[in-house]
């Protein structure tokens, strides 16, 4: 995928980006010399509106792929009396845009030029469905409108769309907050009405917070050979996975009131709660010392078998050294203690859905993962689901580790700069969010996906900012299918990256725009970018040039020349600022020889 162009036509504009805000990715000239994957890498001052354009990216998409998915939950669908409030094709956040971008197509179109990809344009009015146009047509020259059903919008569509805030991004993470709950909502109509699951999300959308940054690790020490994860190893210095732990808990008790739901279609037929726990498979009674009947739902029960089953939770077991069910709470521990035939075993039972990835895995921990929301109850859905607010995903009960339906535990590796193997909870903030990062990009490295990664260096040392990039690089491993936009207040990135893909926001007068440097940043020094980019002239901390201030306003004032040198040096490390400071001293003293 390639990012060709963006526009906001919505009169309202998108949170700091106006009304007419416009930017060009690639030009034609670009498209010819681009060859390898690079990212994009967003610069500027805090509230410039860099993070906006990340988040206007995940609020189209994630509009785009609702009104083609098939399973939407009831609580979402726009009904004029019942759900007023409710998802509409018409209705967007932004209201109005465009964007065009390129795509290689799964089954061919009738394309020309672009090696393949086709050229798409989306247009949306303000009160208006979305609008598809194919700009690269074989056969007739300029736009051709599309009409677009379910299957040809999924091959138009980026594979995924990753999400990744190191901070309190609520803007970015509210698209793929409200999406993670449409796909529970999925697995829990499908568990209600006892239909068929495939056994991963029909969304492509996916927030990559740090609930899922043990899954992203085990995927790539699990399926990615030595050279691939290199990454982790010339960095976090891990060396092996020795052993981890699944527990899953499969049934939880639900209040009577709810049974209901788990109940036949057909408003004719009239089922009692003790039918309609009789009649589905996931449903239990049990009466307790006080002959009261208590109600248990097995969450899992689609996603379980028999041993030979290809269902998600047989296949792990599979895969397990060993495993235990603990009857009385109905919880199931597989413990894995890692060697070349666990790695096989992972690679028969999860390798053979998704392009020979460790995607498949991953995709049954997000199923999982997902399950951990079971607390939320219908009307906070659907408040979500109609929610703008930055506030939404505190709404949401924060289960204790216990209460959880799936976890993860006693995550051993071995580090090459530690003697006995450790366990991951006590890495580094920054180590973490290495791992995470870098495993997120391994992980989706062969998908024509979106990355949008917002501010994803922050706990990183110089060191490990400044070969982010590199490391990234290593990370794809030459694959170029994928696009990405790096938000970052560290100049590293920037030096590592051609002027085309370095886009500088201002802000000013309320309206932001977004340029090129006009100078070459591949290789600039840091100093430079400082300068340049950011604006920022000094090159020691703010304090410390008050204090050089004083010093000079002292020698100014005509204090003793050579006691205020020796103050200086006494007082301040070495500095392009102090050292030209002594320097004027210096020279006033030569002048008056």
């Amino acid at each position: 995928m390639k990012l060709i162009r963006l526009k906001i036509t919505d009169p309202k504009g998108f949170r700091s980006l106006q009304a007419g805000f416009e930017y060009q990715f690639r030009s034609d000239w670009d498209l010819q010399d681009e060859e390898d994957f690079a990212p994009f890498v967003c610069a500027g001052p805090n509230g410039s509106g860099k993070s906006n354009l990340l988040e206007v990216l995940a609020a189209i998409f994630y509009h785009l792929e609702c009104i083609y998915l098939e399973n939407l939950p009831d609580s979402f669908r726009f009904e004029e009396e019942a759900n007023s409030g409710g998802f509409r094709s018409e209705i967007a956040t932004p209201d109005g845009f465009e964007i065009e971008y390129l795509i290689r197509p799964k089954e061919a179109l009738t394309t020309t030029g672009h090696d393949g990809q086709a050229h798409v344009r989306i247009a949306k009015q303000p009160g208006e469905s979305p609008k598809w146009f194919l700009l690269n047509h074989e056969e007739r020259e300029g736009e051709v409108e599309l009409t677009i059903g379910q299957t040809l919008a999924r091959q138009l569509l980026p594979e995924f769309v990753l999400g990744y805030s190191s901070g309190e991004n609520e803007i970015l993470s509210l698209p793929f907050f409200k999406m993670r709950f449409v796909q529970f909502d999925e697995y829990g109509q499908a568990l209600k009405q006892q239909l068929p699951y495939p056994g991963r999300p029909e969304s492509r959308l996916v927030y990559l917070d740090s609930g899922f940054s043990q899954a992203i690790l085990l995927c790539n020490l699990l399926f990615q050979d030595t050279d691939a994860i290199s990454p982790f190893r010339n960095d976090v210095k891990i060396e092996e996975l020795m052993e981890f732990r699944i527990i899953i808990r499969r049934s939880i008790e639900v209040e009577e009131s709810l049974i209901s739901a788990f109940g036949s279609q057909d408003e004719s037929k009239r089922e009692t709660i003790e039918d309609i726990v009789n009649n589905h498979p996931a449903l239990s009674a049990i009466e307790d010392e006080r002959q009261t009947k208590r109600y248990r739902v097995n969450l899992v029960h689609l996603l379980d078998g028999d041993k030979k089953s290809d269902k998600i939770v047989p296949r792990l077991m599979r895969c397990a050294t060993c495993w235990y069910l603990d009857e009385a709470s109905d919880t199931l521990y597989l413990d894995y203690r890692v060697n070349d035939a666990t790695r096989q075993a992972f690679s028969e039972n999860f390798d053979f859905e998704v392009n020979g990835s460790p995607i498949s895995l991953f995709q049954a921990f997000q199923v999982l993962l997902t399950l951990n929301l079971f607390s939320a109850s219908d009307d906070l859905k659907r408040d979500l689901y109609q929610s703008d607010s930055l506030y939404a995903s505190e709404t949401v009960p924060i289960l204790a580790s216990d209460q959880r339906i799936m976890r993860f535990k006693n995550f051993w590796v071995t580090k090459t700069d530690v003697p006995e193997p450790v366990l991951l909870k006590s890495f580094s903030d920054g180590e973490h969010q290495l791992l995470h990062t870098l495993g997120l990009c391994m992980l989706f490295k062969n998908t024509q996906s979106l990355f949008l990664l917002d501010e994803p260096e922050t706990h990183f040392n110089p060191d490990w900012r400044a070969n982010f990039v590199t490391r990234l690089l290593q990370s794809f491993n030459g694959s170029d299918g994928q696009e990405m936009l790096v938000t970052t207040h560290t100049p590293f990135l920037i030096s590592d990256s051609r002027p085309e893909k370095v886009l500088v926001f201002k802000k000013a007068d309320g309206e932001v725009s977004v340029l090129n440097p006009d100078y070459n940043t591949l290789g600039a020094s840091i100093n430079k970018i400082t300068m340049a980019t950011f604006g920022k002239h000094e090159t020691i901390g703010g304090h410390a040039q008050s204090m050089l201030e004083d010093l000079r306003h002292r020698f100014e004032q005509g204090e003793d020349k050579e006691q205020v040198i020796a103050e200086i040096n006494r007082q301040l490390g070495d500095s392009v600022e102090k050292v030209l400071l002594i320097k004027t001293i210096l020279d006033s003293m030569e002048k008056q020889d």
